[in-house]
């Protein structure tokens, strides 16, 4: 006789699976489903706006027609390499910078008074009640000619440091630069930044801190043995935030950067819209998923090791 197991459990177990199926169903259907769309868009060969089926049946057999041309094009190809290159390069930058401004503003936020970390939390948060559109827009009045950030760049001979360092043309040109889409990249990407940071701080126990420091550590001692080595998964949970989106970016580099600046994205656009050759651009946008594969993977791997360190 089959024992049915008590109502209690099985309610359990109910509960379970709708927690753990919801975001998969939903991971299934928005982002696995339009995954496997696009990699089939881009193994056809198109004709006019219509693509060939992959799978034909003639003669009583199946026969499966799959065009790879696109993907070999592309690693043959040096514009393509270069961009991939070229985003890689500015997405690492900007993560860098991100944190490198943002770890110290998190941790000023998680060691402020408990009555001030709202508001903290409230101007890091603030920018998000703005259009993404119009405040990448400002920084072209802002750093465009007569913009007020460009002269006080200017008048403090600023310029001429970044054109030594090859991210302006020329002096008092900061627009359609290296700098100015980097600037714009760190300015709009950074609150993703601060936020897990500041997350990872304020749990931390303090009573670590002072263990520190009667044993002897300074306090810039204690600070990089302790308080770096528990933010770990603040630091690159934060730049996984900011690295996997600024690689496939587009609105930045199509309004604050210039020809120097070509990325992924803008190839992308170009290759779907300017060219109309959408398996090419498939092909494109299929690589760079799997590029933005690797580092979560990484941090897939981390978070494993992560949870069986606390177990």
């Amino acid at each position: 006789m089959k024992q049915r197991l008590p109502y209690r459990l099985r309610k359990t177990l109910r509960g379970r699976t709708a927690v753990i199926g919801l975001p998969y169903a939903w991971l299934l259907l928005f982002f696995l489903l339009p995954f496997l769309i696009v990699v089939k868009i881009s193994v056809s060969e198109m004709e006019n706006v219509n693509f060939r089926n992959l799978v034909t049946y003639a003669d009583g057999a199946l026969q499966l027609t799959l065009k790879l041309g696109n993907y070999v094009f592309i690693t043959q190809d040096d514009l393509y390499f270069k961009t991939y290159l070229s985003s890689l390069k500015y997405a690492a930058a900007t993560t860098v910078l991100c944190l490198a401004i943002g770890y110290p503003f998190a941790y000023f936020m998680a060691r402020a008074r408990a009555t001030v970390q709202p508001a903290l939390l409230m101007l890091v948060m603030l920018p998000f009640w703005t259009s993404f559109l119009l405040r990448v827009y400002a920084w072209k009045g802002l750093l465009g000619e007569h913009g007020w950030i460009a002269e006080l760049l200017i008048g403090l001979r600023i310029d001429h440091l970044l054109l030594a360092g090859g991210l302006i043309e020329a002096p008092g040109k900061l627009m359609n630069t290296p700098f100015s889409l980097v600037v714009g990249m760190v300015y709009t990407y950074l609150p993703f930044m601060v936020l897990p940071l500041y997350a990872n701080l304020a749990k931390m126990d303090l009573r670590l801190l002072e263990a520190a420091n009667d044993l002897g550590a300074t306090p810039w001692v204690a600070f990089w043995k302790v308080t770096v080595p528990l933010s770990k998964a603040g630091i690159i949970a934060g730049s996984m935030l900011v690295f996997i989106p600024c690689v496939g970016e587009f609105v930045i580099p199509e309004l604050l950067g210039g020809p120097r600046t070509l990325m992924i994205g803008r190839v992308l656009w170009d290759e779907f819209f300017s060219n109309n050759d959408w398996p090419l651009a498939s092909a494109v946008a299929v690589l760079m998923i799997l590029l933005i594969l690797v580092p979560l993977a990484v941090f897939s791997k981390y978070q494993a090791e992560a949870q069986e360190v606390r177990r």
